[in-house]
């Protein structure tokens, strides 16, 4: 009785302190995409739901994809994930699992589908998906990327807005896709190079570019777009991470904790840049 007399005599920010603290809303995700070391691990936990679709891209070609579905009551935006050089990995399927968490349906196609990568689909080998890259043709590229942004946008569960994210050879994918498609809603370049400047004027949708301060084959060709950019008036915002080195999502144990810092500065970036040009 008196511990009971106690408890109630104790302030109320006291009290709080001794009991469990509720579970943030699902749209308040706090976390990051996880490194290429803790991808496994976190498809294997996910509670959100991924499936393996086929969607026809074309007269004659199909594309493999990763979705993965948010939990949520409403309709979500689409983000279309570009795998990098070494194809559709566990990591970028980790990706497009993290993006759900945040609130949206992610797909991720698989732009080597047709080359028939050994270890495909779980585990493409990344030298020879390496080398597929090469023989890409990229118009190909970007009808199929619009193809499966519009079978997403037709999901029972999405709504009919998509952005785009891509890393590395992705990341340069996902800003010429804002070049071509007049109907992309956001795009984010992971450490992608930029098109060329007399290339920008049909830029529609906001760019955000996200790259390691100590990667300067990238890196050089910034300052050139976001010049073009501004005397377009179109919106691009880079944004350069001190000490982080290309690759740095995927690479979060190396360089000392610098790509790790960069990591967990960019994602809440990318998702800020999406719930702003896509909606929540």
């Amino acid at each position: 009785m008196r511990l009971f007399r106690m408890m109630l005599a104790m302030p109320a920010m006291a009290m709080g302190a001794c009991m469990s603290t509720p579970a943030p809303p699902a749209d308040e995700h706090a976390g990051h995409a996880p490194g290429a070391a803790e991808a496994s691990t976190q498809l294997t936990a996910s509670p959100r739901h991924g499936e393996w679709a086929m969607i026809a891209t074309g007269p004659g070609d199909s594309v493999r994809a990763w979705v993965v579905y948010p939990e949520r009551r409403t309709k979500a935006p689409v983000v279309v994930v570009i795998h990098e050089i070494f194809g559709l990995s566990p990591w970028i399927r980790s990706v497009a699992d993290q993006l759900a968490a945040d609130g949206f349906v992610a797909i991720a196609p698989d732009l080597l589908t047709m080359k028939n990568i050994p270890g495909s689909p779980d585990n493409p080998d990344g030298q020879a998906a390496r080398a597929a890259i090469q023989t890409l043709n990229m118009d190909d590229v970007h009808r199929q990327i619009s193809a499966v942004a519009q079978y997403a946008m037709r999901l029972p569960a999405a709504a009919p807005r998509y952005g785009i994210v891509g890393f590395c050879w992705g990341g340069a994918v996902s800003f010429e896709h804002a070049v071509r498609s007049p109907t992309l809603g956001a795009s984010v370049v992971y450490y992608g190079t930029s098109p060329a400047p007399a290339r920008l004027a049909s830029v529609r949708a906001p760019v955000l570019g996200l790259y390691g301060s100590d990667d300067a084959r990238v890196n050089a060709t910034v300052p050139p777009a976001d010049s073009a950019m501004k005397a377009l008036g179109k919106t691009y915002r880079p944004i350069f991470y001190e000490g982080a080195g290309h690759g740095f999502l995927r690479q979060q144990d190396g360089r000392e904790g610098k790509n790790l810092a960069a990591a967990r500065a960019a994602w809440p970036e990318t998702i800020a840049w999406f719930r702003t040009h896509l909606g929540r």
